[in-house]
Protein backbone atom coordinates (compact mmCIF):
# COMPACT_ATOMS: atom_id res chain seq x y z
CA UNK A 1 0.00 0.00 0.00
CA UNK A 2 1.74 3.34 -1.18
CA UNK A 3 2.01 6.33 1.40
CA UNK A 4 -1.17 8.55 -0.55
CA UNK A 5 -3.26 5.18 -0.23
CA UNK A 6 -2.52 4.74 3.44
CA UNK A 7 -3.21 8.67 4.41
CA UNK A 8 -6.42 8.38 2.13
CA UNK A 9 -7.82 6.10 4.11
CA UNK A 10 -7.62 7.88 7.52
CA UNK A 11 -10.37 7.90 9.82
CA UNK A 12 -12.48 11.01 10.22
CA UNK A 13 -13.88 10.77 13.66
CA UNK A 14 -16.47 12.62 13.05
CA UNK A 15 -16.02 15.66 15.36
CA UNK A 16 -14.88 17.95 13.16
CA UNK A 17 -16.92 20.26 10.56
CA UNK A 18 -16.02 20.10 7.06
CA UNK A 19 -14.47 23.59 7.54
CA UNK A 20 -12.57 22.33 10.34
CA UNK A 21 -11.33 19.49 8.35
CA UNK A 22 -10.61 21.63 5.50
CA UNK A 23 -8.29 23.89 8.02
CA UNK A 24 -6.34 20.57 9.11
CA UNK A 25 -5.56 19.63 5.54
CA UNK A 26 -4.25 22.96 4.08
CA UNK A 27 -2.89 23.30 7.76
CA UNK A 28 -0.74 19.92 7.52
CA UNK A 29 0.24 20.78 3.78
CA UNK A 30 2.08 23.65 5.23
CA UNK A 31 4.03 22.11 8.15
CA UNK A 32 4.96 19.15 5.77
CA UNK A 33 6.71 21.87 3.41
CA UNK A 34 8.25 23.15 6.71
CA UNK A 35 9.89 19.64 7.27
CA UNK A 36 7.08 18.59 10.48
CA UNK A 37 5.88 15.23 10.61
CA UNK A 38 1.94 15.95 12.11
CA UNK A 39 -0.46 13.73 13.79
CA UNK A 40 -4.44 15.12 14.45
CA UNK A 41 -6.62 14.83 17.20
CA UNK A 42 -3.35 14.00 19.80
CA UNK A 43 -4.12 12.84 23.37
CA UNK A 44 -2.38 15.08 25.99
CA UNK A 45 -1.11 14.04 29.15
CA UNK A 46 -3.70 16.50 30.97
CA UNK A 47 -6.30 14.90 29.05
CA UNK A 48 -7.39 17.05 26.77
CA UNK A 49 -6.65 16.21 22.64
CA UNK A 50 -4.81 18.57 20.37
CA UNK A 51 -5.92 19.15 16.75
CA UNK A 52 -2.69 19.12 15.20
CA UNK A 53 0.40 18.10 17.21
CA UNK A 54 3.69 18.51 15.29
CA UNK A 55 7.31 17.62 15.30
CA UNK A 56 10.42 19.04 13.59
CA UNK A 57 13.13 17.03 12.75
CA UNK A 58 15.26 18.76 16.03
CA UNK A 59 12.36 17.63 18.05
CA UNK A 60 10.58 21.21 18.21
CA UNK A 61 6.93 20.63 18.74
CA UNK A 62 4.23 22.78 18.11
CA UNK A 63 0.71 22.73 19.06
CA UNK A 64 -2.06 23.91 16.55
CA UNK A 65 -5.83 24.51 17.46
CA UNK A 66 -8.45 24.86 14.43
CA UNK A 67 -11.14 27.59 14.99
CA UNK A 68 -13.70 27.64 12.31
CA UNK A 69 -15.58 30.15 13.36
CA UNK A 70 -16.03 32.86 15.55
CA UNK A 71 -18.40 31.09 17.76
CA UNK A 72 -15.96 28.26 17.98
CA UNK A 73 -12.98 30.28 19.29
CA UNK A 74 -15.29 32.01 22.27
CA UNK A 75 -16.53 28.56 23.43
CA UNK A 76 -12.82 27.70 23.58
CA UNK A 77 -11.83 28.22 26.93
CA UNK A 78 -9.29 25.67 27.31
CA UNK A 79 -6.43 26.60 24.62
CA UNK A 80 -4.04 27.90 27.87
CA UNK A 81 -3.59 24.30 28.31
CA UNK A 82 -2.29 23.26 25.50
CA UNK A 83 0.98 25.95 25.99
CA UNK A 84 2.21 23.76 28.38
CA UNK A 85 2.86 21.15 25.87
CA UNK A 86 4.73 22.61 23.18
CA UNK A 87 7.44 24.87 21.89
CA UNK A 88 5.18 27.15 20.12
CA UNK A 89 0.94 27.84 20.08
CA UNK A 90 -1.06 28.43 16.96
CA UNK A 91 -4.71 29.29 15.84
CA UNK A 92 -5.53 27.98 12.81
CA UNK A 93 -8.78 29.33 10.60
CA UNK A 94 -9.98 30.63 7.27
CA UNK A 95 -10.24 33.94 5.77
CA UNK A 96 -13.67 34.57 6.87
CA UNK A 97 -12.74 34.58 10.47
CA UNK A 98 -11.46 37.79 11.43
CA UNK A 99 -7.71 37.37 12.56
CA UNK A 100 -7.75 40.56 15.34
CA UNK A 101 -10.13 37.99 17.38
CA UNK A 102 -7.19 35.85 17.92
CA UNK A 103 -4.81 36.28 21.26
CA UNK A 104 -2.26 38.26 20.29
CA UNK A 105 0.47 35.69 22.29
CA UNK A 106 -0.07 32.75 19.83
CA UNK A 107 0.87 32.05 16.37
CA UNK A 108 -1.67 32.60 13.64
CA UNK A 109 -1.72 30.25 10.74
CA UNK A 110 -5.09 30.74 7.74
CA UNK A 111 -5.64 28.09 5.71
CA UNK A 112 -7.96 26.23 3.41
CA UNK A 113 -8.70 22.98 1.78
CA UNK A 114 -5.21 23.35 -0.07
CA UNK A 115 -2.57 25.29 1.55
CA UNK A 116 -2.24 27.71 4.60
CA UNK A 117 0.59 30.86 5.38
CA UNK A 118 1.42 32.27 8.32
CA UNK A 119 -0.31 35.27 9.70
CA UNK A 120 1.40 35.70 12.78
CA UNK A 121 4.84 33.78 14.20
CA UNK A 122 3.69 32.64 17.74
CA UNK A 123 6.53 33.17 20.67
CA UNK A 124 8.77 30.64 21.49
CA UNK A 125 8.01 29.35 25.01
CA UNK A 126 10.22 25.70 25.44
CA UNK A 127 9.45 22.67 27.10
CA UNK A 128 10.76 21.38 29.70
CA UNK A 129 12.91 17.96 29.08
CA UNK A 130 10.46 15.75 30.95
CA UNK A 131 7.36 17.36 29.09
CA UNK A 132 8.90 17.27 25.75
CA UNK A 133 10.09 13.15 26.38
CA UNK A 134 6.07 12.58 27.08
CA UNK A 135 5.24 14.48 24.10
CA UNK A 136 7.64 12.60 21.93
CA UNK A 137 6.46 9.52 23.22
CA UNK A 138 2.40 10.35 22.86
CA UNK A 139 3.52 11.16 19.43
CA UNK A 140 5.43 8.14 18.19
CA UNK A 141 2.81 5.69 19.77
CA UNK A 142 -0.26 7.28 18.70
CA UNK A 143 1.43 7.29 15.19
CA UNK A 144 2.55 4.01 15.21
CA UNK A 145 -0.62 2.47 16.44
CA UNK A 146 -2.72 4.41 13.57
CA UNK A 147 -0.03 2.99 10.94
CA UNK A 148 -0.60 -0.68 11.89
CA UNK A 149 -4.28 0.09 12.41
CA UNK A 150 -4.65 0.99 8.19
CA UNK A 151 -2.05 -1.85 7.56
CA UNK A 152 -4.90 -4.17 9.58
CA UNK A 153 -7.72 -2.80 9.98
CA UNK A 154 -9.45 -6.09 12.04
CA UNK A 155 -6.62 -5.83 14.87
CA UNK A 156 -6.62 -5.35 18.42
CA UNK A 157 -5.63 -1.54 19.25
CA UNK A 158 -5.41 0.77 22.25
CA UNK A 159 -7.54 3.84 22.18
CA UNK A 160 -5.45 6.16 19.51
Amino acid sequence: MSFSSLAASLPVDGRQSPTALKIARGTTRLLHSFGFSVVSELALASGRRADLVALGADGEIWIVEIKSSVADLRADQKWMDYRLHCDRLFFATTLDVPCEIFPPDTGLIVADAYGASIHCEAPEHRLHASTRKGMLLAFARAAALRLSALADPEGSYAEI
